[in-house]
């Protein structure tokens, strides 16, 4: 009885050993590489498209927020009015002036 276990767990090991070996054999065939890098491609590109969304949907807020102050007569607040009247941002910091055109 107690040969008949181990012939078992022997059994078992070697299916799970050998399974194992033929998916990770597999992975690394020409066609099992190709997959990977679709499944990777197409995880990128869900991504990207997410992001984009992401980008427009905050476009779209900001937008109406323009446009509500216009509506509404009111100065809208620019937000980075400072930065482009501060002469240490932009060009000048990175071109002495008698470059710039």
């Amino acid at each position: 009885m107690r040969r008949l276990f181990w012939l078992g767990i022997g059994l078992a090991v070697g299916v799970v050993v050998v399974r194992k070996a033929t998916r990770t054999a597999q992975a690394y065939t020409p066609a099992g590489i190709a997959s990977t890098l679709s499944e990777s491609a197409g995880g990128l590109v869900e991504s990207l498209r997410s992001f984009v969304e992401d980008v427009r949907i905050g476009m779209a807020e900001r937008e109406q927020e323009i446009h509500q102050a216009f509506a509404q007569g009111e100065a809208f607040d620019d937000q980075f009015a400072e930065l482009r009247e501060d002469p240490r941002i932009g060009d000048r910091e990175i071109f002495p002036e008698e470059h710039q055109r």
